[in-house]
């Protein structure tokens, strides 16, 4: 070998391990993933966005290799769980379980110290959860139609159960009104299961909240169910009515669930992640848990990080302007 194709080789050699150097996340990507993977969830522990995280994760650490655990982190609607990861080192060992409430909602009602769009990386959607309309046993109306012409005949008088200000449940309630041209108090509580107790007791009169929780209740016979904001009917519940079929045609509203990393991480990573949740979703067990507790399966071709983002971006053009014009502020 002459004299200058050695010193060709070396100069290469010198480029590569420089790239390497100060690429360290490309080096740790290809040996990935060697240890734990932590999924952060911004509530408590025990509601749906709880449940269908622990459902993903045990399906995906089958292909990962490595176990996927929950770290429930809750506060400030949210904002502290998800702000820990967008902080946290983009290695891929940190995920967050986004959904239209911290991951679209919280950017128009707090002052963030991270951006949602820009420290946050798309990994997966995961499951479409429908929200429901359901009221007290003794409301005086038969269907969403009667209800809404009862509602608008007591302006301001019902109460209606949600998980806080700038929850799903007031968000959407809000949009409700807007549509359907009425008006209730807003009656704030820890999370849907407890205002489900109070609608229980007759203490509240509505909640419009995910089916997940609220269709058990109603199944029960203990309270009334009205309306699916879904275009087509849920499995889980067949015979009740979309909100076109009852009288809010057009009327829409359900809170995906995703999974984000922090900004930076990987392509490599964040295309194993995707792929390991993908193969979860594909599970039979994993696919009939989340059936089970009332979710809805997006196609196959939506399962991209392009198309959660796609989402997330839709989501904030649509309610953004929504929450701004009605004040919404933290509690």
């Amino acid at each position: 070998m002459s004299l200058r194709c050695r010193a060709l080789m070396a100069l290469a050699c010198a480029v590569a391990i420089a790239n390497l150097l100060s690429n360290p996340r490309e080096v740790a990507a290809q040996s990935y993933p060697t240890h734990v993977i932590k999924i952060v969830v911004p509530v408590p522990a025990g509601g749906p966005a709880d449940t269908i995280s622990r459902i993903a994760a045990a399906g995906m650490s089958a292909s990962l290799g490595q176990p996927v655990l929950i770290e429930n982190v809750p506060g400030a609607s949210g904002t502290v769980g998800v702000g820990r990861v967008a902080r946290a080192t983009p290695d891929g060992y940190t995920l967050c379980l986004g959904t239209v409430a911290w991951s679209v909602f919280n950017g128009a009602i707090f002052k963030l110290p991270y951006d949602l769009t820009k420290d946050l990386d798309p990994v997966s959607l995961i499951v479409d959860d429908p929200m429901v309309l359901v009221g007290r046993k003794t409301i005086p109306a038969k269907n969403l139609a009667e209800l809404i012409a009862w509602l608008k005949a007591n302006p301001g008088k019902a109460l209606a159960g949600t998980g806080g200000a700038g929850s799903v449940g007031h968000i959407f309630g809000i949009n409700f009104e807007k549509a359907t041209g009425t008006s209730f108090r807003f009656v704030p509580f820890h999370g849907f299961a407890p205002a489900g107790n109070e609608l229980l007791a007759g203490r509240i009169d509505l909640i419009i909240g995910p089916a997940a929780t609220l269709l058990p209740l109603a199944q029960s016979g203990r309270i009334n169910a009205y309306a699916a904001f879904n275009q087509t009917r849920l499995p889980t519940a067949p015979g009740l009515p979309t909100a076109d079929e009852a009288g809010a045609p057009g009327l829409y509203m359900s809170s995906w669930f995703g999974f984000f990393v922090p900004h930076g991480t990987p392509k490599t990573v964040v295309e194993m992640l995707n792929a390991a949740t993908v193969h979860a979703l594909n599970d039979p067990l994993v696919r009939q848990r989340l059936t089970s507790i009332g979710e809805r399966f997006f196609a196959p071709d939506e399962l991209t990080p392009e198309t959660l983002r796609a989402y997330q971006q839709a989501a904030i053009a649509k309610w953004w302007p929504i929450i701004r014009e009605a004040g919404i502020k933290p509690e």
